[in-house]
């Protein structure tokens, strides 16, 4: 796998994680018993914590990745081993 490609999958998974992530910790204006902002969304976060879920997103993609490379490093799981061809 080249470096190209390693970069391309990690931020694509890195994308992917964001969406898992994202939602953790959410908490409404009305859970936290705050008053709305007039024109706010109802599911707007009172605290968003972008810059933490950022790291955690970037932790657990780097995570993720190093199995994927591992396993394409070793040949722990492939297609044969699948069944699928």
């Amino acid at each position: 796998m080249g470096l190209g490609s390693a970069l391309a999958i990690y931020l694509l998974i890195w994308t992917v994680t964001l969406f898992l992530v994202l939602p953790f910790g959410v908490r409404t204006a009305e859970e936290e018993g705050e008053d709305q902002i007039p024109g706010q969304a109802d599911s707007a976060p009172v605290r968003p914590l972008i810059f933490k879920k950022l790291l955690w997103n970037t932790l657990l993609s780097a995570a993720i990745f190093a199995l994927l490379y591992a396993n394409f490093h070793f040949g722990w799981v492939d297609i044969e081993r699948l069944g699928f061809f």
